[in-house]
Formats: C-alpha cells, sequence, structure tokens
C-alpha cells in the first residue's frame, strides 16, 4: 500500500466519522411520568416499546428465562454521541449490569476521541511506527513466504495501531440492557458493540454501518493463498447469552469492501463480520433485520475446537432480509440453529458465496425461506459445507431472475452438484416459533416490515 493509497482511505475514513458531537443530551431522567421513562423528545409509545420484552416462544432467545433487557428499569437515558452512549452503558463501573434503557438518537460515531473529536487511521497509527508500505514490504509472500504469520517490528507497529483504535471502537454493553433507536434516524457508525459474557440484552432499532479496521492483518496460513482478516463487527456476541437483535439494519456502505484495493493478490478486506455471535453464546433471538452489501454476515461458532461452544449455540434468525450479502447467512458450527421465514436477495454481479454454511456439529433447519436470484445464481450455491453432515431443509421458495417463486428442495440442489452428501437428519425439531409465514409471502412481508424504523407498536 503506497502512502497515497493509506490518505485516500484515510480520506473516506474522515468522511465517515467527521460529524460533530450533538450538544449535551440528556443524560439519565426520571420525571414525573408513570412509567418512569419520561425523557425529552421520547413519546409515551416510545416508552412503551422500549419496555418490550421479547414475546414468550419466540425463538431460541426466549427460553430458559427469556430475554427481558433493561425493562425493569426505573429510569432512561437519551444519548447522541459515543461518549454519552459510554456513560450511559457505565462502561467500566459497578452499574454496567444494572438494568437500563438507553434510546440513540441520531448518529454516534465510534471513530472519536473521550470529548467525540473525529479520529481518523493516521491518528490512530501517529507514534506506532505503523507505515502500510513499511508492512507490505516486510510481509510480501515474494520474501516472507507463505508459511508463518508476521512477526517483527512491523507487525508489532500494526497492533499497537490496532489496539488504539480497538480501545474507541469496541464498546461493551453489559448485561441487562436495551439499546434502542429513536424513531428511523438512529445510527451507530465504525463502532464494534461488544456484548461480552453479558446475559439478557435487547439492541433494537438502530442503522449500524462500516465497522471498517483501519489495519487488516495478513495472514499468508489463512487458506491456500493467505488473507487479509479485520478485527470488528458491528455486533459482536462473545459468550453472552439471552439476546434479541431486532428491527436494526447491517451494512458497509459508503465504504464497500469490493471498492477496497488487492495486496498480495487477496482483496484487502476492512470489514468482519456483521452479526456475529460466537465463544459459547446461547438463547439469542434474531428478527426483522436488514442486512445489505455485507460479506461475512452471520458467523455462529468461530472455531472447530469446541472448547465453549458444545451445548450452546443455540440461535433463531427469522424475518431478516439479506440483501447482496456474500456469505454466512449465516455460517454454523455446532450449535442448534432454526432459520425460517428469512428474505434472500442474490444479485449475480455481487460476488455471493452462498447462504447457508453448514459447519462441524452444526444442526441447522432451514424452513419457508425465499430465494430471489438472478440470472446465472444456481441454487445449488444457496449450502455450503464447512465440515457438517447434515441440515434439514423443507418449504424454501426460489425464483431465478424473472421467474415466479417456486418451491426447490435446496438440499437435494446442493448434494446433486457436491460431494459428499449431506444428509437431512440434524437430530431436532424447532418449537420455539411464534408467527410463521408461508415462504411465497416472505419476499413481500419481510421487505416492508424489516429494518429500522418500522417497530410501530408491535414486533414486525
Amino acid at each position: 500500500m503506497t502512502g497515497r493509497r493509506f490518505r485516500m482511505t484515510v480520506a473516506v475514513a474522515a468522511v465517515i466519522t467527521c460529524t460533530a458531537a450533538v450538544g449535551t443530551a440528556a443524560a439519565s431522567s426520571s420525571l414525573a411520568e408513570p412509567d418512569g421513562l419520561s425523557a425529552r423528545g421520547v413519546s409515551a409509545s416510545m416508552r412503551s416499546i422500549a419496555r418490550q420484552s421479547l414475546p414468550a416462544g419466540d425463538g431460541w432467545g426466549s427460553a430458559e428465562g427469556g430475554t427481558s433487557g433493561g425493562s425493569s428499569a426505573a429510569t432512561a437515558s437519551v444519548v447522541s454521541s459515543r461518549s454519552e452512549l459510554v456513560a450511559a452503558l457505565g462502561v467500566g463501573t459497578a452499574t454496567a449490569a444494572t438494568p437500563k434503557i438507553i434510546f440513540v438518537k441520531g448518529r454516534i460515531d465510534g471513530n472519536v476521541d473521550a470529548a467525540d473529536r473525529p479520529l481518523t487511521c493516521d491518528d490512530y497509527a501517529s507514534g506506532t511506527g505503523y507505515r502500510p508500505a513499511d508492512y507490505l514490504t516486510a510481509y510480501d509472500p515474494a520474501t516472507w513466504g507463505r508459511a508463518t504469520r508476521p512477526s517483527g517490528p512491523a507487525e508489532d507497529a500494526r497492533a499497537a495501531a490496532a489496539a488504539k483504535q480497538a480501545a474507541q471502537v469496541q464498546i461493551p454493553v453489559g448485561a441487562n440492557t436495551t439499546l434502542i433507536g429513536l424513531g428511523d434516524q438512529a445510527r451507530i457508525v465504525g463502532a464494534n458493540l461488544l456484548i461480552k459474557t453479558a446475559d439478557n440484552v435487547i439492541v433494537r432499532n438502530i442503522a449500524f454501518s462500516d465497522a471498517a479496521d483501519c489495519f487488516p492483518k495478513w495472514d499468508p496460513t489463512d487458506g491456500a493463498e493467505g488473507n487479509w482478516n479485520s478485527a470488528y463487527d458491528s455486533i459482536t456476541l462473545s459468550g453472552a447469552t439471552h439476546v434479541w437483535l431486532d428491527h436494526n439494519s447491517f451494512t458497509d456502505r459508503p465504504n464497500l469492501d469490493r471498492n477496497q484495493p488487492s495486496y498480495f493478490g487477496r482483496p484487502y478486506q476492512v470489514h468482519d463480520g456483521a452479526s456475529d455471535i460466537i465463544k459459547g453464546s446461547d438463547y439469542v433471538t434474531v428478527s426483522w433485520n436488514r442486512y445489505v452489501d455485507h460479506d461475512k454476515t452471520m458467523l455462529i461458532g468461530s472455531t472447530n475446537t469446541p472448547t465453549d461452544d458444545l451445548g450452546k449455540l443455540r440461535v433463531t434468525v427469522h424475518h431478516n432480509e439479506f440483501d447482496a450479502v456474500l456469505q454466512r447467512a449465516p455460517r454454523v458450527r455446532f450449535g442448534q440453529v432454526d432459520v425460517y421465514d428469512n428474505d434472500y436477495r442474490v444479485p449475480a454481479d455481487s460476488g455471493y458465496v452462498y447462504s447457508w454454511g453448514v459447519g462441524v456439529g452444526s444442526a441447522v433447519v432451514a424452513e419457508k425461506n425465499a430465494f430471489r436470484l438472478d440470472p446465472g445464481v444456481d441454487p445449488a450455491q444457496v449450502i455450503y459445507n464447512w465440515g457438517g453432515t447434515a441440515v434439514h431443509t423443507a418449504d424454501n421458495w426460489v425464483s431465478v431472475g424473472l421467474g415466479r417463486l417456486a418451491p426447490v428442495d435446496l438440499l437435494a440442489a446442493f448434494n446433486a452438484a457436491s460431494d459428499p452428501d449431506l444428509g437431512a437428519d440434524v437430530g431436532w425439531t424447532p418449537t420455539l416459533r411464534t408467527t410463521v409465514h408461508p415462504a411465497p409471502w416472505v419476499a413481500r412481508i419481510v421487505p416492508a416490515r424489516a429494518g429500522p424504523g418500522r417497530l410501530g407498536g408491535g414486533h414486525g
């Protein structure tokens, strides 16, 4: 990467993060409202929605006590900047697990300092000795080889710069929290909400975008040709339990990976997942979200070694829209994962890889989903075998090009095109479902009702 190229990348980041902090928005408030949640600019209907728990029977997140988030909170906060969000969450304090409802108003940028002043990639690199050109020279496979991961001064400098960015963009979310956007304008840009070893969290009605890593790491041992790996998701569940992600949106726009350069013959990816669920996370419902223009979308289980994952990673994924996402929608290891009533839109020129990744020990049930494929996209691509043995598919409908939706046996399509075959018996049957729509309806209902700004008074 030349110095000029790095400055161009930084310029993009600067555009994304240059919004100034929005005044000093209301902090925690408790006025004389019966619900105790009065806050400036928050309607009674929005306060009522913020009190909602995940309905009984609505996916794995409703099991074993359910997910109520901060519904029992005595007060609420309204936040409009990173510093206000960190304070309201009680990051690093004894109040981090106290029940809380936090309303996000407007745009919050992750790439800012403690005073909410914008930070760029150059700011993070300053003082660390990191220079992109030095890194590329040091680890060029022509001289470094492909058998050993980077080490030495150039990698140490990259890691130091990356640590400075991580300290700003990774924002821990504690237990018993409801984080909810106000109206249809709530945005979190360039940040990674980290729900780590926390129980009982709800995130709703927020548009997440461009959780970009300024300092991707080169790993020549990752795959046959090596890969650039990034560190941040928009939301990461790590050892988290009882989590409900609902009516959010996730995208890389406007900083798309396909517009990044290639180095060492591999794409320079600056994004990781959108909403990854890893390291023994359990009892999760992901519903009515929009995933648009992203590559590695939803990883459930991050390693083939089941140290934390056996008997966990129980996740329900329903009524989500996946539009121009390339893979991992979701990719699963070990977990019992219910994937139903989701709408998939696959453009021919998007670089699509697959939707359902069947990994080691996975037990995926995929039913009543709708796929709208552009010409040239084969229904056999929907499934990819990452070392699994079985996936249950039923009543999924597919259209190709201008054709009408029609039922397609996606497992049979995969098995006809690939070896070895996958079986159909995953050893369990989902019971935690509320409203289930016929697959032909999904292509109309989900795009109209998924994502932020569409909560209304109900759940979908």
